[in-house]
């Protein structure tokens, strides 16, 4: 079978991605998985693509398998969230080194609700590309779900606050230390990018019948909006991790709970603090009953009671 447009572009995506998802990895081990999310969310966005060309180009095997071409579709449309999210963490750091020489230009707290924002909007992505494949194999006709209206209407939301959060902090930029201040200039080059590749998915989810559709687009708008600004974007954020310096422990440590899985995985451990199963406490309880009751007939006999005897 002749491959087509698509699956070119598909091709040239895996032989892109794979030294990205290198590089991506290089950097998580350096700067610390754990510690710093803005660099996950960069291995996370990589695999999607990888995934995401594998699963459009299986469909030159099999053309008649709507599971490949909507699971390569869906990867496609959430992929606008991770990048989002890595320029977020990367504006977040530089925030923090500037607020070490004068007073916060913006309230941290306000950061990790953006970033909530978008990682929403992610999950509302994903779930609605399931639903909308779906529907198409029980109806035979394609529509966008309004959950992926919903997660594109919150990426936008996040894209937005991003913009306006790195213009406040790059006019406190010279409080920011010098190994710092190339985190605005990184982020404010790879906001344009993403801006056109916004407007793609934007315009290809609100109206899904027009050239910016990514199911039945046209391939050189997915190329010259969407694809090509992906990897600048990639290229720009990789280009500066690689010229940072790694920070303290102690200071990427606390970081991490500024991150969007840091803040949701620590709001969810205070939660559930302390909570048992009614099973495990109730043989907890009943554990320490016995252990009491035993405790009471030892020092019972050793005072010269028989237990065993009630008046």
């Amino acid at each position: 079978m002749e491959l087509t447009e698509r699956n070119g572009i598909s091709i040239a995506q895996i032989a892109l991605f794979v030294p990205a998802l290198g590089v991506a990895i290089f950097l998580c081990i350096r700067h610390g998985f754990g510690r710093n999310g803005g660099w996950l969310f960069v291995v996370i966005f990589s695999l999607a693509r990888l995934i995401g060309a594998s699963l459009q180009l299986a469909t030159i095997a099999d053309p008649t398998n709507l599971s490949l071409y909507f699971g390569s579709l869906t990867l496609q449309n959430i992929g606008l969230s991770p990048l989002t999210l890595t320029l977020l963490a990367l504006i977040n750091r530089a925030l923090e080194s500037v607020s070490k020489a004068r007073s916060a230009v913006i309230n941290p707290r306000i950061l990790r609700y953006v970033q909530v924002l978008v990682l929403v909007g992610l999950i509302l992505g994903a779930v609605g590309g399931s639903n909308s494949g779906s529907d198409y194999a029980q109806t035979g006709v394609y529509e966008v779900s309004s959950l992926t209206q919903a997660g594109v209407g919150l990426t936008i939301a996040g894209f937005v606050l991003l913009v306006l959060t790195t213009v406040i902090v790059g006019l406190h930029v010279s409080s920011a230390e010098p190994g710092e201040k190339r985190l605005v200039l990184a982020v404010a080059l790879a906001l344009p990018f993403l801006f056109v590749r916004l407007l793609y998915a934007a315009i290809g989810t609100y109206n899904p019948h027009s050239a910016f559709s990514s199911l039945t687009g046209d391939v050189n708008v997915f190329l010259g909006t969407a694809v090509i600004e992906e990897f600048i974007v990639v290229l720009i954020v990789e280009a500066v991790g690689v010229t940072l310096q790694v920070r303290p422990k102690s200071e990427t440590s606390s970081s991490s709970s500024r991150s969007p899985l840091g803040f949701l995985v620590n709001r969810l451990k205070r939660r559930f603090d302390g909570y048992e199963m009614p099973a495990a406490r109730h043989q907890r309880d009943g554990y320490e009953r016995r252990t009491r009751n035993q405790g009471y007939e030892m020092q019972s006999r050793s005072q010269g009671y028989d237990t065993s005897y009630n008046a």
